[in-house]
């Protein structure tokens, strides 16, 4: 099938553009909301982000704050990791993420270069998983392998997640 065949091909090569290949002059919002579309996969003509979006975001703490009412790389790797990751996980959960990437003293370009891998991998594993030679009664099965392995990876990041920042502000230890 020409679609699925189109599916591991992206999700084979395209990749969020590296930190040293992020623009290096500051980009005003327009440009950062027209840049963004280009750092992820998307399969729909839906709106990646908003000015609004950009705002709640960095209200929210998960992005710093505009220098005057311009973006730079710093912008643009912490917004890349959101636009993904609030595909599957809560504010507050991607909140709980960056924090400890911070407790580590991680610089953002390496905060965003272990994102980036992390999500090579996600890609490329999937993509070994997708037959392009699957006829049609083979897709309801391969969509269910990637439904319940989606299950199973969501059971286990929020169980770590709430290992990372418990609800009763005591914490637990990785063991």
């Amino acid at each position: 099938m020409d679609e699925l065949q189109n599916l591991k091909d992206r999700m084979e090569r395209e990749r969020p553009t590296a930190w040293k290949d992020l623009p290096d002059i500051a980009l005003y919002m327009d440009q950062l909301i027209s840049y963004m579309p280009r750092q992820l996969i998307r399969f729909d003509g839906g709106n990646v982000l908003t000015s609004a979006m950009v705002n709640n975001y960095i209200k929210d703490g998960l992005v710093p704050r505009a220098e005057g009412k311009r973006y730079g790389p710093i912008h643009l790797g912490y917004l890349t990791a959101v636009v993904a990751l609030k595909q599957v996980l809560s504010v507050r959960d991607i909140g709980a993420l960056m924090g400890a990437g911070r407790a580590l003293e991680k610089t953002p370009p390496e905060q965003y270069a272990y994102f980036c891998d992390a999500l090579d991998h996600a890609l490329s594993d999937t993509a070994r998983a997708i037959d392009p030679e699957a006829g049609q009664p083979d897709l309801a099965k391969l969509a269910l392998d990637f439904a319940v392995r989606s299950y199973a990876n969501q059971l286990a990041c929020q169980r770590i997640l709430s290992i990372l920042q418990p609800r009763d502000g005591k914490k637990h230890q990785v063991k």
